[in-house]
């Protein structure tokens, strides 16, 4: 029974986190405008930065040369993808960008096998091609138009997410480097880059900031503290204390919260055509993580990683697809994490960390 009650509150809070990210695009929505999408995203950053940068201090554990480059050249691709995503936001509704940019899911993978020439199986490309074909259909309502150019943004948006996740692994794949430090160097290069951007473009941070009444600041905290600081503190957690394949199940739940959102709270305006783009984006996104999983958890040689505790070997993962920008830029670094950290036995139990787990 106690296991059960802590199998609970492990999934529990892995399904707060999806459905933080899920109402992530509605509560950017409420707070951005095109002109103030790069100071929103400098407070953003700042305030998570700051955050993390905390949690750092409080371990007193230095972050390494190596990280903090990797996590340099990391939060530059990661600037891209909030640049492009918080303007896709404010040009199009909560429940497109929350489903377009699931496509993420599908475009990993695809660049993954371009770029280390591992053919992905047949049925990934069918499902690849169902979730595009649900894009078309709800970013167009069943009318043959052009694509707004939200919709665009965030579809660019979602590409350069693969790019980053892939990124991820050649930069960090068979190297251990800690999760935290790496993800607070990502958020501190996006600070950095978003406040001297907002010297140059749109609203001030301190206009932005004279207009945000109780209410916005709400929306901005909850933003900042629980999408981006409590869902990695919820990952790094469990992690440690479930498979990452159920961590990669229940955190791949996001465009199912994202469409739930945008609908319900949101009350965005959605056709048949575009009922039927949102289950064929949900159903092709979930059948490719499916293949591509159990495709990358085909028997492999491992390599052996420096350092390892007690001698345990872990397999060099390929990267796994992520949705919301916090997963990109901490999910895939953790399997990577420090032998002192994801090696260690939990809670007396003599468990070695699992091969791969979450997009």
């Amino acid at each position: 029974m106690p296991a059960l009650l802590s199998r609970f509150r492990v999934d529990l809070l892995l399904l707060l986190v999806a459905a933080s990210w899920g109402s992530t695009y509605l509560v950017a929505k409420e707070l951005v405008t095109p002109q103030s999408v790069v100071a929103l995203l400098a407070l953003r950053m700042l305030l998570a930065a700051a955050v993390m940068a905390a949690i750092v201090a409080v371990r007193r554990r230095r972050v390494t040369a190596a990280e903090l480059r990797v996590g340099v050249l990391l939060g530059v691709v990661l600037a891209a993808v909030f640049v492009f995503e918080t303007f896709g936001i404010a040009h199009t509704s909560a429940t497109n960008a929350g489903l377009i940019i699931s496509l993420t899911i599908v475009f990993t993978p695809l660049l993954d096998s371009a770029v280390s020439r591992r053919r992905l199986p047949g049925r990934f490309f069918g499902a690849a091609t169902i979730a595009i074909v649900g894009v078309a259909l709800l970013a167009s309502n069943g009318v043959f138009q052009v694509p707004s150019v939200g919709d665009v943004l965030i579809l660019i948006a979602a590409i350069i997410r693969a790019v980053h996740v892939t990124s991820m692994f050649a930069l960090s794949g068979t190297r251990p480097m800690n999760s935290l430090h790496l993800t607070t160097v990502q958020l501190a290069t996006c600070a950095m880059i978003f406040s001297v951007a907002s010297l140059f473009y749109g609203d001030s941070i301190p206009h932005f900031l004279g207009r945000l009444d109780p209410g916005r600041w709400a929306l901005f905290l909850y933003l900042v503290l629980a999408c981006t600081v409590f869902a990695f503190l919820v990952q790094t957690w469990a992690v440690r204390r479930t498979s990452p394949s159920r961590v990669s199940l229940l955190l791949g739940t996001e465009p199912v919260w994202a469409a739930i959102v945008g609908i319900l709270v949101a009350r965005d305006a959605v056709g048949l055509a575009g009922f039927l783009g949102i289950a064929l984006i949900l159903a092709g996104t979930a059948w490719g993580r499916s293949i591509e999983e159990r495709h990358r958890l085909a028997p492999s040689v491992g390599l052996a990683v420096p350092g390892t505790a007690c001698g345990r070997h872990l397999t060099a993962p390929r990267p796994a697809a992520s949705l919301s920008n916090e997963r990109t830029a901490v999910i895939a670094e953790s399997r990577n994490d420090s032998a002192t950290e994801l090696s260690q036995p939990v809670r007396g139990q003599n468990r070695s960390m699992p091969e791969n787990r979450a997009q």
